[in-house]
């Protein structure tokens, strides 16, 4: 069995914390040359969110459901639309 096919992004710990909490359904990028190698015309099955560069830095797996082009605060965008939470490690649990 092959391993999914996944995105690898870093994310500040603010926006990690929001779609880990499933409050932030959209990841944005720039629609620069460097963004449109990454994701036009690429299918991914899952994105691999990671906060920070450390060896034991949370992770997380999400859906990938799939990109599209927009505007934001007047410059051209990609919006990557973000599905269930698969999983995530090295992050602390919530206790209720």
């Amino acid at each position: 069995m092959k391993p999914p096919n996944g995105l690898p992004l870093n994310l500040h710990r603010e926006f990690f914390t929001q779609i880990a909490n499933g409050t932030k359904r959209t990841e944005y990028r720039a629609r620069s040359p460097y963004w449109r190698r990454r994701l036009a015309r690429r299918e991914y099955e899952l994105i691999r969110f990671r906060n920070g560069y450390a060896t034991r830095a949370p992770e997380m797996q999400v859906e990938y459901l799939g990109i599209r082009r927009t505007q934001r605060n007047g410059r051209a965008c990609f919006a990557i639309r973000l599905g269930r939470v698969i999983g995530i490690k090295n992050w602390p649990t919530q206790k209720g």
